[in-house]
């Protein structure tokens, strides 16, 4: 994705028009590395006891269960959106649910393409359990601008960029494949102030590659001779890993596919068996399968799939295609209903810079209505990462 070379298939990317206003566009660039935001100094005692005990109590209150007996309306703090509860119960990826996909199982049978959601706005889904799954909520979903970059900002600049047109983010949290292995600021608290400040998050792992994959310095990540067996264990590190961030259950993770050779039948089915093993290990654990590909390759054949009724195909699809302009309901490659309604991400420009709030970014630019991060409730960071009482209603439902 960012930093990276575009696939073959979709050739390099055109011209990009439509700069946002304050926004700098010139020749690609390395993402900048900003400098970690220095610590306060250390409290008295007797504000430190204070404050764990606030934090713990705001804790306490993020995870507690919200009402389900009446529709509920807040304030978000997401590029001016809201939050919303539905009025019905729904399992994510249930028919109707938010984010449910034409894929799990037979194809469902072609549904009206409902309207996205407002630029910008987030929809939380209530409470809701399936027999023999792990208990957890359907998913948080955004539609409106999201940007993704090599390697997670400071958040010295994820505040300076609270002024862009963008409220989402994607962080590479995971995998053996990543450009940049070495997030040095994607930490627990790195999360929960993100989250905190409004950023919604787009966790992607990148793990093993397709072996006839496009990228020279992607092949040596080739998924080996037990695909299945490969993609299960990838995806319950994906897992772990996320947990670990304090990324919750019923969250999405995007797993990043990049382009490759086109046509060859061997390769696809490796990928297939690699993805699908992936997928279900995800949802067994109690998160949403995501992909992103290039519209060519991966997302070309996994609606091959969805159209020959393939099981444990992605919840949400996340496709590339660099031509400038979004066209997130428009891809040549999906059927209109596939992967509708809020389970669709278009990245249509890349490797571009911007700045906002003097801070420049080298980055990839998104159109999404999908499923975002749900982030647990900061408790053992709370007392050195101040948490805003708006945190409080962008978190629940």
């Amino acid at each position: 994705m960012s930093t990276r070379t575009p696939p073959a298939a979709e050739a390099a990317p055109a011209p990009v028009s439509g700069t946002a206003p304050g926004a700098l566009a010139s020749a690609p660039v390395p993402p900048s590395a900003p400098s970690r935001p220095r610590s306060a100094p250390p409290p008295g005692v007797r504000t430190a006891v204070a404050a764990v005990l606030m934090a713990l109590a705001g804790a306490a209150l993020l995870n507690a269960p919200p009402p389900t007996t009446a529709r509920t309306a807040l304030t978000a703090t997401a590029a001016g959106g809201s939050l919303t509860e539905p009025d019905s119960l729904a399992a994510p990826g249930a028919p109707g649910a938010p984010g449910a996909p034409g894929s799990a199982g037979a194809p469902a049978s072609p549904r009206a393409l409902g309207a996205p959601g407002a630029p910008g706005a987030v929809s939380v889904g209530s409470p809701a359990t399936g027999s023999g799954a792990p208990a957890r909520l359907a998913p948080v979903t955004f539609a409106g601008k999201a940007f993704d970059t090599c390697e997670a900002p400071s958040l010295t600049v994820m505040k300076a960029w609270r002024g862009s047109p963008y409220g989402a983010v994607g962080i590479y949290f995971g995998g053996r494949g990543r450009g940049c292995p070495v997030q040095k600021e994607l930490t627990p608290a790195w999360v929960a102030s993100a989250h905190a400040m409004g950023w919604r998050l787009l966790p992607l792992f990148v793990g093993s590659q397709a072996p006839c994959v496009d990228s020279l310095a992607k092949r040596k990540f080739a998924i080996g001779s037990a695909p299945a067996t490969q993609g299960t264990q990838e995806g319950a590190d994906a897992v772990r890993t996320a947990r670990a961030l304090g990324i919750d259950t019923s969250s999405p993770l995007y797993l990043d596919v990049e382009a490759y050779r086109r046509g060859d039948t061997a390769c696809a089915a490796t990928t297939l068996a690699f993805v699908r093993a992936w997928n279900k290990e995800v949802k067994r654990l109690g998160y949403v399968p995501g992909f992103y590909s290039s519209a060519d390759t991966g997302v070309r054949d996994m609606e091959t799939q969805r159209k020959a009724g393939t099981k444990d195909l992605p919840d949400v699809m996340w496709f590339a295609r660099w031509r400038g302009v979004p066209a997130l309901l428009t891809e040549s490659v999906l059927h209109p209903d596939a992967w509708t309604p809020h389970a669709r991400i278009h990245q249509y420009a890349g490797n571009v810079t911007e700045t906002y709030g003097g801070r420049t970014l080298a980055i990839d630019r998104n159109a999404i209505d999908a499923p975002v991060a749900r982030v647990a409730a900061p408790a053992r960071f709370a007392a050195r990462v101040p948490v805003p009482l708006s945190f409080v209603d962008s978190r629940r439902p």
